[in-house]
């Protein structure tokens, strides 16, 4: 064998063994991501079928009209995003708990969890209120 043929074997075994790292990388991620989604999984069904959430939509379509502003609703995942002119609201479910994130112009300005057996109404001010 020639130095050039033993130098192209070596490289070949280094990005195997490359290969495989990233492969077991990869694997660890998926897992970890796999096992985030099972333990937020009861939350985001809860938040789908929740009354609480067919009572903030309304409230907040309310809101919209009166403020002549078209709400938009979207589920990206589990997460229920809703967007009004510059302002956008989403309730995350996370291992903790639900949690609404405010966004203006496209700046997250505050975080806090929500309860869905409380007043969908005071979300919905809160969020589009003047």
């Amino acid at each position: 064998m020639s130095f050039l043929d033993n130098l192209e074997n070596s490289l070949n075994q280094l990005e195997r063994g490359n290969d495989k790292e990233a492969e077991r990388e990869d694997r660890k991620r998926r897992e970890a991501e796999l096992a985030a989604e099972r333990s937020i999984a009861p939350l985001a069904e809860q938040l789908k079928k929740s009354p609480f959430t067919n009572a903030l939509l309304t409230e907040c379509m309310t809101i919209g009209h009166k403020q002549r502003t078209r709400v938009g609703m979207a589920w990206i995942g589990t997460t229920l995003r809703l967007d009004a002119k510059e302002k956008r609201l989403e309730l995350r479910p996370t291992a903790e708990g639900i949690l609404a994130v405010f966004h203006i112009d496209g700046a997250e300005t505050s975080r806090e969890p929500v309860d869905l057996n409380a007043n969908a109404a005071a979300l919905a001010a809160k969020w589009l209120g003047s």
